[in-house]
């Protein structure tokens, strides 16, 4: 595991497509609902003084992130498509549920990879291995090219992703025409 600079770090590259899909309002927003989201997996910690579960255990699997992403976005679509609509500033036209559904959810989809993603990156330094595809796949993955603790990687990952972000919004290209384009 890398620590909550790494990890914020490593959403902020997951987002950075955003800029290319959203539109540069709707990749604000996306990024930071990603970022939002990033130490989702480390639900574990909190919950394991409560459930017998451990960390790097079942909330660090595609499938935990994916449940919970399509609950969450599900649920925040209602509220999110009300606010979009409510403030047109970011398009003349109202947004559907479903692009919005879209938007949450991938939004939490990417926050939950990229945090796992970083955790194979660095474990099992000083914790468990993680087991990401189960219960498909019920066997240790194992990376481990980075030290977890490196300032050199939690913020050198990070300074490079914001590089990356800044790029992005000062590229003049509209976004790819797509249906769940959000604004420009």
């Amino acid at each position: 595991m890398v620590d909550v600079t790494g990890h914020l770090g490593m959403a902020l590259l997951f987002a950075a497509p955003a800029w290319l899909i959203w539109g540069q309002r709707g990749a604000l927003g996306f990024t930071g609902f990603a970022l939002a989201t990033a130490m989702l997996p480390d639900t574990d910690l909190v919950l394991r003084h409560v459930l017998p579960i451990t960390h790097h255990g079942i909330t660090h699997t595609l499938l935990f992130v994916s449940l919970m992403s399509v609950l969450v976005g599900a649920g925040a679509a209602k509220w999110l498509t009300d606010w979009f609509n409510a403030n047109r500033l970011i398009r003349s036209t109202a947004i559907s549920d479903e692009t919005v559904l879209v938007f949450a959810t991938a939004g939490l989809v990417l926050g939950g990879i990229s945090h796992i993603f970083a955790d194979l990156l660095s474990a099992p330094d000083i914790a468990a291995p993680l087991e990401p595809f189960w219960p498909l796949y019920a066997k240790p993955v194992i990376i481990d090219v980075i030290y977890y603790n490196s300032p050199v990687w939690n913020f050198g990952l990070f300074a490079v992703a914001i590089g990356l972000h800044v790029l992005l919004a000062w590229h003049e290209r509209v976004p790819f025409e797509n249906r769940y384009r959000i604004g420009n």
